[in-house]
């Protein structure tokens, strides 16, 4: 009889630890940090395809996303896909691609986390030469591999709406484990 209690009490044990540990599971993955998976090149040389990233749900929360930031965001086009792109323009300024560069409000942006060889051309939305004013709460955002990226020059600026949150830590492979750096610089030179 004693044996059946201990099993018992083991069992009941077992399970409220497994759903205790379920609900803080859910919690964290619903209101804290989320896993993305890179797809694709569009991210190249910041991030690799097949890479695993955790998303920081909760920064958003606390101030508005800023230029350089790598988010992760609902596609505005097709929202069963979640896409990895880097803010580049902010609500309320104005974006032109010219001569395979990107200018904020007139002024170059010195995009340090892309190669000198790296070339941004204009697209559907965002043409050459042509000025682009970003609506209040939308972004511009641009993957860092320029040739290989569907990104606002095709299909326009993302709503903060569709943002999930901002790529905040590398966990595979595990040689690259670590945080994703922002990019420490003065965003716009005058040049």
């Amino acid at each position: 009889m004693n044996v059946f209690r201990r099993a018992g009490s083991f069992f009941l044990d077992l399970v409220e630890t497994v759903v205790i540990a379920l609900a803080v599971f859910v919690l964290i993955y619903l209101f804290l940090f989320q896993p993305h998976q890179v797809r694709g090149s569009s991210m190249y040389p910041s991030l690799h395809d097949g890479e695993y990233l955790l998303t920081d749900k909760v920064s958003y929360r606390l101030h508005q996303p800023k230029r350089g930031d790598v988010i992760i965001f609902t596609a505005p086009h097709n929202e069963e896909y979640d896409y990895i792109k880097r803010i580049i323009g902010l609500p309320g300024e104005t974006i032109k691609i010219e001569n395979g560069k990107v200018f904020i409000n007139g002024l170059a942006l010195d995009e340090v986390y892309i190669p000198n060889d790296f070339t941004t051309f204009a697209g559907s939305f965002a043409k050459e030469g042509y000025n682009v004013l970003l609506p209040p709460e939308q972004y511009f955002v641009l993957g860092d591999n320029r040739q290989h990226s569907s990104d606002s020059r095709e299909w326009g600026s993302v709503p903060e709406k569709n943002i999930i949150g901002r790529a905040a830590f590398r966990y595979w492979p595990v040689e690259e484990l670590g945080s994703i750096k922002e990019p420490d610089y003065q965003a716009i030179t005058s040049q």
